[in-house]
């Protein structure tokens, strides 16, 4: 719904919600007031809803109405079933969004899982930029984004696509943020994109925070709680409790960097001290003390309730994944064409020989947080954890242990919404990637970087499979669906583990 430009002051909203897609009665109502400050989006808080029912909304301004959302209050008591759709990497500028369009046409979706890169900061003369101008999906603004007003107009324009209209009307939303709704490769106290001539890092942040707290389907975060602390638990009944996590604003530490380190391990002893003082360095934070005693809390009350199974909503991959050694792919064609976004490539292929961690941005540049985390976990009894996880633009399927080789669990990842995954770069090479990745990682179960897509994930209380669902083109909204892989997580000794079906 669009208010004229002209509007000043507050404007009164009302809203309806119905269990009946007619309204022939309507369950509750209200209005709230919205204006300039909040960018005009508005948000209901309605208590009196029945739990495990579909409702239906609508908003009115004067005599205007808006399109009719619905959506699935949280059920209680014995639940037999949940499916969710999960999510990740949705860059405007690389296509459109046939994978939140094809969830839309689902009615047997409890709920999306969106797992952060919501929106991207990047303007049109960055990543994505030439593929915009291509099928005509420039960023709004063009520039990157940085004030209050540019990360206010970027949500706004994601979500003015057709597909993401449709997603948002059809099913509820559980949404996390990774780096890109602030800058790439957040942390606490600043970003691999920002830069000093982009102003204050504090500042930054707290516009794009304010503005996802706006345009998002998330609560406001109650007085006195930083705005960062987007800590939530949902429970379906007695069947899953789901957590999600903060990995980038809170607690986490400057990640490591290979372009800035990689000159160091050419010799035995740097090597060494990198890996074993410089990577487990027990200082370096993901989670942060106050989030891991939420966590536990929650999966401790979850295994003493007796739910079936639990959730970890996460941004990043947990599993340890060594690179493979990369320099067959040296003399590859891509390689040349990778040097152009990444300069770096040929001296990261160099290294990869050296039995190091694929990606530092990753739970493995933070192997002691890791380690604090399973050992939390196994105290609370919780070493059947499913981690769904986003980020990579690749879908994944891992099984999960500590350093000792206790099993903690399965990792499902899922392919991007739009962002390119490393197929793209490595063209007929990708297929020989996976295998590589796969070859030196035996917990890496399957692993495809190519394609665009969601994790079909469902639950019953016998069992829970994931579908790995494709489609095949976001360079028009002219697309079709298809089923890449699926997997079956089956419950052994405590813990789980993943089966291919």
């Amino acid at each position: 719904m669009s208010l004229p430009d002209d509007v000043k002051g507050s404007v009164p909203v009302r809203y309806e919600i119905s269990t009946d897609p007619k309204f022939t009665a309507i369950t509750a109502s209200g209005t709230v007031d919205t204006d300039a400050s909040r960018d005009w989006t508005v948000k209901a808080t309605v208590n009196t809803l029945m739990p495990g029912l579909y409702y239906h909304y609508r908003f009115f301004v004067g005599e205007m109405m808006s399109p009719i959302g619905q959506s699935r209050t949280l059920p209680t008591g014995k639940t037999n079933a949940v499916r969710f759709a999960v999510v990740s990497c949705s860059n405007y500028a690389f296509g459109f969004f046939n994978v939140y369009d094809a969830i839309s046409k689902r009615n047997d979706i409890d709920a999306v899982i969106h797992l952060g890169d919501y929106i991207y900061e990047y303007g049109t003369d960055g990543y994505g930029g030439a593929v915009s101008q291509q099928i005509g999906r420039q960023h709004d603004p063009i520039t990157e984004i940085i004030t209050l007003a540019d990360y206010r107009k970027r949500h706004a324009q994601y979500k003015s696509d057709p597909g993401s209209i449709a997603m948002h009307a059809a099913h509820a939303m559980i949404p996390i943020w990774d780096d890109h709704e602030t800058s790439n490769d957040s942390w606490r106290d600043g970003a691999e994109n920002h830069s000093l001539s982009e102003g204050d890092w504090d500042e930054r942040r707290s516009a794009a925070l304010r503005a996802y707290y706006e345009w998002m389907p998330v609560r406001d975060p109650v007085a006195g709680d930083a705005a960062e602390a987007l800590l939530r638990d949902f429970q379906w009944g007695d069947l899953v409790t789901i957590a999600t996590v903060e990995t980038r604003l809170m607690a986490r530490s400057q990640p490591l960097n290979y372009t800035k380190i990689g000159g160091s391990l050419a010799t035995p002893e740097g090597l060494e001290k990198f890996k074993t003082i410089d990577l487990v360095d027990e200082g370096r934070e993901l989670l942060g003390r106050p989030q891991l005693e939420r966590l536990t809390k929650t999966m401790a009350d979850s295994v003493a309730n007796g739910t079936r199974w639990r959730i970890l909503a996460n941004q990043i991959i947990m599993a340890n994944v060594t690179a493979p050694n990369l320099t067959p792919l040296a003399s590859s064609p891509a390689i040349t064409e990778i040097e152009k976004v990444f300069p770096q490539i040929r001296d990261f292929i160099a290294l990869t020989t050296l039995g190091i961690p694929l990606n530092l941005d990753a739970w493995d540049g933070y192997p002691a947080a890791r380690d604090r985390f399973y050992a939390s976990m196994a105290d609370a009894g919780a070493t059947d954890l499913i981690v769904l996880t986003g980020d990579t633009h690749e879908w994944w399927a891992n099984e999960l242990s500590d350093s000792a080789g206790r099993p903690m669990g399965v990792e499902l990842g899922t392919a991007a919404v739009t962002s390119p995954g490393s197929s793209s770069y490595f063209g007929e090479e990708a297929a020989n990637y996976s295998q590589m990745l796969n070859a030196r990682n035996p917990m890496v179960r399957y692993h495809d970087p190519s394609g665009k897509g969601y994790i079909d994930l469902a639950l019953d209380r016998d069992g829970a499979h994931a579908e790995f669902v494709g489609v095949d083109t976001i360079l028009s909204t002219d697309y079709t669906v298809d089923n890449r892989a699926g997997f079956d997580i089956v419950r052994r000794d405590g813990s789980l583990s993943l089966t291919k079906t």
